[in-house]
């Protein structure tokens, strides 16, 4: 790992704490966000499933 990976992390790891600190302070129902969350998921590996189906066909 290089100097510049690990800033790298380390600055990831900061704006993901200003992220989840911004989420948070909005003060959401944590139980229906995981569950949007997991629908959104959902939804993306849906879609780039169907694409690798278009894709691998040809």
């Amino acid at each position: 790992m290089t100097d510049f990976d690990a800033l790298q992390m380390v600055s990831l790891i900061g704006w993901l704490a200003v992220a989840v600190a911004a989420y948070a302070s909005f003060r959401f129902d944590w139980k229906k966000s995981a569950r949007m969350a997991l629908v959104w998921i959902a939804i993306f590996v849906g879609v780039a499933f169907l694409f690798s189906l278009i894709g691998g066909s040809r």
